[in-house]
């Protein structure tokens, strides 16, 4: 009996074709076999449609050939929905595929599916910061209050591992929404935004927020390491977020630059601001780094925090160097171990 799995050579064949966005090499190689629509292909081998809508190869927005080749798989045989709208779910996590958003939205997708049924569309640009496609979502009917174990969009967006500048905004387009939040303290959510009027006004109502910690931020790990803002204070979430104006008022009123964060029941915590700042991807955090190190911060500081995220209960001793030439990557000479090394003379 012949197996219903399509062959590895013809899977190739067909990748090629896609990642050369050549139209008539699928066409010729889905029409010989057309099992090879549900080849195991795309993020969590949902499908082929699904890696033709995230147009990783090449990196590119969705060209008209990108388009047609979609248009064309889902018009003869293509699951428009597979793997609980994968292909949706992975257009998504770019602003510049909104033209594959609105080819696949046309063709039957769902804003409001959830992929693998757990993991809502809208999540995904909320992964990755994406306003546009978060906006996108959410005017044709998104729910941004949906999501698994009383889990909000807004409250995925402020988890993330990614980190930039359009943090804010996808804030305050979650926001205008009427999506809701456990983390909506005024404050914090100020310094997320780099709202710093917003974050003065706060601080002239009530001067001890300056040391004030929050054991409810369970969000912050980025970078491969599990470390996170739980019992920290504003400039360690500052400093996490690579809010340098925000750290920069914190301290000007008052903010101790060596505040340690709590210590859990296991006895791992305590550290200061500048461990989130240095360990983060592309030097994101290197403005509070060095807006930490030029207020006095103490960089001899041990502190047992958490490792690497897949290694769940490691806890390493270590100081801000230590813990930076761990994350984001070992052997990774950046801009901010360099300028540790130099304020560590």
């Amino acid at each position: 009996m012949a197996s219903d799995r399509p062959v590895a050579p013809d899977v190739r064949q067909l990748k090629q074709a896609i990642d050369a966005n050549d139209l008539e090499g699928v066409v010729a190689a889905m029409t010989r076999n057309p099992r090879l629509h549900s080849a195991p292909l795309g993020y969590g081998n949902n499908g082929p449609l699904t890696w033709v809508a995230e147009c990783r190869v090449p990196w590119a927005p969705p060209s008209p050939a990108r388009l047609a080749i979609a248009a064309w798989m889902i018009d003869h045989g293509s699951d428009v929905h597979q793997g609980g709208d994968g292909p949706l779910m992975r257009a998504a996590l770019r602003d510049d595929r909104l033209p594959m958003m609105e080819l696949l939205v046309s063709r039957g997708a769902d804003v409001n599916a959830r992929w693998n049924g757990d993991f809502p569309i809208l999540f995904a640009p909320c992964e990755s910061l994406q306003p546009r496609a978060l906006a996108w979502l959410l005017d044709r009917g998104a729910d941004p209050n949906a999501g698994p174990r009383s889990q909000t969009a807004l409250d995925y967006a402020i988890g993330t591992y990614a980190r930039s500048p359009t943090l804010a905004e996808c804030i305050d387009v979650l926001a205008a929404a009427g999506g809701t939040t456990r983390y909506g303290v005024p404050a914090v959510l100020h310094v997320l935004r780099g709202d710093v009027p917003g974050l003065a006004a706060d601080l002239d109502a009530d001067p001890s927020l300056v040391q004030r910690t929050f054991p409810e931020l369970d969000v912050g790990a980025t970078a491969g390491r599990g470390l996170t803002l739980a019992g920290a204070t504003l400039l360690h979430v500052a400093a996490e977020y690579g809010a340098v104006d925000a750290a920069r008022l914190l301290v000007t009123r008052g903010a101790d630059v060596d505040a340690r964060a709590a210590i859990d029941a296991s006895g791992v915590g305590g550290q200061t601001a500048i461990f989130h700042a240095v360990t983060q991807w592309n030097d994101y955090g290197l403005e509070v780094a060095r807006l930490l190190i030029d207020s006095g911060a103490d960089l001899s500081i041990r502190a047992t925090l958490p490792g690497h995220y897949e290694r769940p209960g490691e806890a390493i001793e270590t100081t801000p160097l230590d813990y930076a030439m761990r994350f984001p990557g070992e052997g990774t000479e950046t801009a901010t171990i360099a300028l540790l090394r130099t304020a560590n003379r």
